[in-house]
């Protein structure tokens, strides 16, 4: 069946993202409105990265909401990668006030954990100067183990994502222009380590604005890992720490049973000096 298109699409991404808020936000008290407002939290990282354990374990905390992947922005941020940022930023902030008024979250600092906000970075804290931006960074071979097992980007994977998206081995929006034909002809962990390699870079466009998490620190010591995090969005540290001891340790070094050697040295030809500059040798 063929994915809707137009106002039929708009209308079902953004009732699936209110249905999805209302049903996490539950009955908590609203706070300053215009403060929380001005201060939601971004988290971004590559896919299969943590993102989504992140943002839910924030979102445990009082007085933040998590939001999810909010469909309507998602599915934006391809024709806004690269446009005006004004324009981009002014559309991004209607999107997140119009889910966060029918999700009846106002009084909550809202969570958008959609990994390709990282495309549009600077347009988001345009429209939020106050944001904080937490960035999920995970070893690539990790992220690529994940990325295979999934398929999503595997050649002929039939399907389409929560968008609408059709899983495969076509190019994505995040692909350099001039290797369009590359990729597509790439193998499927060369195509996971190259998006590991773009959502990372992109990520880091604002460090001012950014705490970075590691998967493996956050897996192994959440306690310690998280006491930065918890400073950068002004939350409870030991609520936090508490929201985040889920994580499974067993996942990190996963690569090691799951990727042959040869889908190794696929990453780390795409990825590898990124993932030395970061520090997985």
């Amino acid at each position: 069946m063929a994915a809707p298109t137009g106002a039929a699409q708009s209308l079902r991404l953004y009732g699936a993202a209110v249905a999805r808020v209302l049903a996490r936000s539950g009955r908590r008290a609203f706070r300053d409105v215009d403060l929380v407002t001005e201060r939601p939290v971004f988290v971004l990282g590559s896919p299969r990265s943590g993102t989504s354990f992140v943002a839910r374990s924030i979102g445990r905390v009082p007085g933040f909401a998590d939001l999810g992947e909010l469909g309507p922005w998602k599915a934006a941020i391809p024709a806004l990668f690269g446009s005006d940022e004004e324009v981009a930023a002014a559309q991004l902030r209607r999107m997140l006030e119009r889910v966060r008024r029918y999700g009846l979250v106002r009084g909550l600092r809202a969570i958008e954990q959609s990994p390709e906000t990282a495309f549009v970075l600077p347009a988001a804290l345009r429209a939020y100067p106050q944001a904080a931006v937490v960035h999920m960074v995970r070893d690539p071979r990790d992220v690529a183990a994940s990325l295979v097992q999934k398929g999503w980007l595997r050649a002929g994977r039939p399907g389409r994502d929560d968008i609408g998206e059709p899983y495969g081995e076509h190019p994505r929006f995040w692909v350099e222009p001039e290797r369009l034909d590359e990729f597509d002809d790439a193998s499927e962990a060369k195509r996971a380590g190259w998006a590991w390699r773009r959502y990372v870079t992109a990520a880091r466009a604002a460090p001012s604005s950014t705490v970075e998490v590691r998967y493996e620190a956050l897996a192994v010591e959440p306690d310690a890992a998280s006491e930065p995090l918890a400073a950068h969005l002004g939350a409870d540290p030991a609520l936090l720490a508490e929201a985040l001891r889920g994580m499974h340790a067993e996942s990190v070094g996963r690569w090691h049973r799951n990727l042959t050697r040869e889908q190794v040295d696929e990453v780390e030809a795409e990825a590898g000096e990124l993932m030395l500059e970061l520090g997985y040798s």
